[in-house]
């Protein structure tokens, strides 16, 4: 029989209270248990004692007879220094969606034609600038050679 470490819902709506329980995995959520090991009051502050309580020599027995922890009973126990807890890394979590992403594209585009219509009107300006600067220097030469 596969046995988990779990947390069974009570309370009413909106003022949640879990038993830490051992039970079969099988077992409905909040049905059936084989044994009560502690409570945890998501409802107290982080720094109350009371928060969560267990019973330690029972979960380290469940542990020993090969009993799973979910990934919140971990953490109690991790933080009790009763096993340990690895921490998770989901790098694609943290990415935009799929119309963020297209919009950060199109963001990106539209920032390298700026640039790029930038740069052609500062060629341009020079190119222009040159042509101004021989016309007058070609003008000055035909005139000198006019007037001898």
């Amino acid at each position: 029989m596969a046995t988990k470490i779990r947390l069974a819902r009570g309370g009413s709506k909106k003022r949640p209270f879990y038993r830490i329980v051992a039970a079969d995995v099988r077992a409905p959520r909040d049905g059936r248990f084989i044994e009560k090991l502690g409570t945890y009051n998501p409802l107290l502050s982080k720094e109350s004692g009371e928060r969560v309580t267990m019973n330690k020599e029972r979960v380290q027995y469940w542990l020993d007879q090969g009993a799973t922890p979910t990934d919140r009973v971990l953490r109690f126990l991790d933080a009790e220094g009763m096993a340990k807890r690895e921490a998770r890394n989901n790098p694609n979590k943290a990415k935009p969606g799929r119309k963020a992403q297209e919009r950060l594209e199109e963001k990106a585009q539209k920032e390298e034609d700026a640039k790029q219509a930038a740069l052609d009107a500062e060629e341009a300006a020079k190119t222009a600038a040159a042509e101004a600067a021989e016309a007058p220097a070609e003008e000055a030469a035909a005139e000198e050679a006019a007037a001898e």
